[in-house]
């Protein structure tokens, strides 16, 4: 395909970008940084300048992006997003290059960068560069595999039910590729990644939630077969179009994906009698053809006239696919209630959520403390409001479902760390 660029002139329309820095020794945020943002390939066309508040943050600022519909139209050839460069620097910590960020029309772009503290005099600055998006740049197609794995050999089955990982080893290469890095990635943060890296953010939502549940479903499988450390390998999955799904070190995600994967993030998908998560494999559409499987762009289509998520799914991989959910979720003191927590609510859950409030104000400052007392007031509501705008969940003051388990690995991340120093 004739791939053409998007140039700087080609940016009338505006999308948003928000950096949030955190210390990979602590987890905690990293405050007073300064990120200076560039066009990528002009390193000298500093266009902003930004600094870091008390949560690790910046302000969320505005910059070009070629038109919206760059990234709706399954025949257009132009670039969809314009992509820039970010240098960050913090007292204590190593600078950190990233080149290629990609902003989008109408969406907000997150980077969340964690950083490593200065071990020398005289940093080394560390460079990511972020490849092209994969409906934009030319991958591997998938190579085919069966969606249900065998079960009757001995050792080929390790879990005896679903569990959402806590972590991921992903390996960031093809499979046999021994030069190639491991990443310890939390799982949420991995579907985020790969959808970032696989679908536009600007589709409707409900053709991300079809796609988010199938990257997830996917990766299950794998986790719940255990299928690279059957065939000896020291890794959950890789970053390989060709066998998974592409996965990118620091690349940047976007808000409305991670609020779905927040709201998905312990479902998968399911056919009647078959235990393990099915691997839902798909491809483009638009580039690449694969009968029986979804296509992302064929998946757009269907969102634009209306489609919910199970009805995407089932037109492309038949009426007998169903979304079920974990039956536990990893490295999470305690599960969420069922309902939603609010104003009024009392008892131990909110005891609970007010004391893991409590910790991570510790590591937030922005967060206000609370006191411990069993009751969901307006102090707990606005304690939550803030924990909500500060992770990027809509700012409502109720706990709900997405809320209870970003509160949970906030708290368990600085917790944790904690227990360690």
């Amino acid at each position: 395909m004739n791939v053409m660029k998007a140039t700087q002139q080609d940016t009338p329309d505006k999308g948003k970008l928000r950096i949030n820095l955190t210390s990979e020794i602590t987890a905690y945020p990293v405050a007073d940084a300064t990120i200076s943002i560039s066009y990528t390939g002009v390193p000298d066309s500093q266009l902003e300048k930004l600094t870091t508040d008390s949560s690790g943050q910046t302000e969320t600022i505005e910059l070009d992006a070629p038109p919206l519909e760059y990234s709706l139209d399954v025949d257009n050839e132009l670039q969809p997003y314009s992509e820039y460069t970010l240098r960050v620097e913090a007292p204590g910590f190593e600078p950190v290059s990233i080149a290629g960020a990609e902003i989008l029309s109408s969406v907000t772009a997150i980077q969340n960068i964690s950083l490593s503290p200065l071990e020398t005099t005289d940093p080394s600055e560390e460079i990511f560069v972020i490849p092209a998006h994969t409906l934009y740049g030319s991958y591997p197609a998938k190579i085919p595999e069966d969606e249900i794995k065998p079960m009757n050999e001995t050792g080929e089955i390790v879990l005896s039910r679903v569990v959402v990982p806590e972590y991921v080893v992903v390996h960031d290469g093809s499979p046999r590729d021994s030069t190639a890095q491991n990443y310890y990635v939390k799982y949420k943060d991995y579907i985020k990644n790969v959808a970032s890296s696989e679908i536009y953010a600007t589709w409707p939502a409900d053709t991300i939630r079809a796609n988010v549940l199938a990257i997830m479903s996917f990766t299950l499988n794998r986790v719940f077969t255990e299928w690279y450390r059957n065939q000896g390998y020291e890794f959950t999955i890789t970053s390989s179009t060709a066998f998974d799904h592409k996965w990118i070190p620091e690349r940047n995600i976007f808000d409305t994906i991670s609020v779905i994967v927040d709201e998905l993030f312990a479902d998968y998908l399911s056919r009647p009698n078959v235990k393990q998560p099915i691997l839902t494999q798909y491809c483009d559409g638009r580039q690449v053809q694969c009968p029986n499987w979804m296509t992302q762009w064929g998946s757009k289509s269907l969102g634009d006239q209306g489609y919910s998520p199970i009805e995407i799914l089932r037109y492309f991989y038949g009426d007998n696919m169903y979304i079920n959910s974990a039956e536990a979720i990893s490295g999470i003191p305690s599960s969420w209630p069922g309902y939603n927590l609010e104003n009024g609510s009392s008892g131990s859950k909110v005891r609970q959520l007010q004391e893991q409030i409590n910790v991570i104000a510790t590591a937030y400052p922005a967060i206000p403390r609370l006191n411990v007392d069993g009751i969901y007031g307006p102090a707990t509501a606005a304690a939550v409001s803030k924990f909500q705008s500060v992770f990027g969940l809509p700012a409502t003051g109720i706990t709900d479902y997405k809320t209870w388990y970003k509160i949970s690995e906030i708290y368990v991340g600085v917790s944790r760390i904690a227990e360690l120093t």
